[in-house]
């Protein structure tokens, strides 16, 4: 879809939504960024992929990788509340090398790889230093840990510094520390974190629809409303 009917059809999904939630949108939007991603492997309890979920979207960190080697990524709507449909899910779960190929496709798009591990000698969630590029935090599942794959082929290690007896956070108090301390630290930052222009407007095209019932039925007489009216012209 070409800029222009993007931008004719967001104006005209805006006026099925209130001002209130229209600015709502557009507010949540002005907060998200990609320069931070999350990539979750093998996790199995869905009350913890839906607590990540939820932290992802409070935080504005809009995409997660779900790595799905022996267990199915499930949500629990009672912890999740909704949050997924406002994220951008990758699910990596038809090859056998899954880990592998998410690692790939982070690396390609300029990411790189952090490994997430309260043990080793790691970088300390608070020394760790964003204006090295775009990340990649990866977080293993409840038992295991992240696997040996992520672990070989890290560009770096990260830990939460612990001074009790337990060896680790849950998973989902993990990556809600992390973000909180990681997002805070690129908004007081002069790193350019926020969404290109064509992202938030694709982004508040997917988020208008979700917001609109019966919204395919509406974009479709929109769309041919722009098409006649494009016709008219020539």
């Amino acid at each position: 879809m070409d800029s222009a009917t993007r931008r004719r059809l967001i104006a005209g999904l805006s006026d099925f939504v209130t001002p209130e939630r229209l600015e709502k949108i557009r507010q949540a939007l002005s907060w998200r960024t990609r320069y931070l991603c999350l990539a979750l492997e093998n996790i199995y309890q869905p009350h913890n992929t839906s607590a990540v979920l939820r932290s992802c979207d409070a935080f504005g960190v809009q995409d997660v990788h779900i790595i799905e080697n022996r267990n199915d990524y499930r949500i629990n709507p009672g912890v999740e509340l909704g949050t997924s449909k406002w994220l951008s899910l990758h699910r990596y779960k038809k090859g056998s090398h899954n880990t592998s190929e998410t690692i790939e496709k982070l690396r390609s798009a300029g990411y790189r790889i952090v490994a997430t591990s309260p043990h080793g000698d790691d970088t300390d969630l608070e020394d760790f230093d964003l204006h090295r590029g775009k990340t990649a935090l990866f977080f293993g599942n409840e038992l295991d840990g992240l696997s040996s794959t992520v672990l070989q082929e890290a560009d770096e290690y990260m830990k939460i510094p612990m001074f009790g007896f337990v060896e680790s956070f849950n998973i989902s108090v993990s990556c809600a520390l992390s973000l909180h301390h990681l997002v805070h630290q690129l908004h007081t930052s002069d790193i350019p974190w926020q969404l290109e222009e064509e992202e938030r407007e694709e982004l508040l095209l997917q988020w208008l629809r979700r917001s609109i019932k019966k919204s395919e039925q509406i974009e479709e007489k929109l769309l041919t409303e722009i098409q006649s009216k494009g016709e008219q012209r020539r």
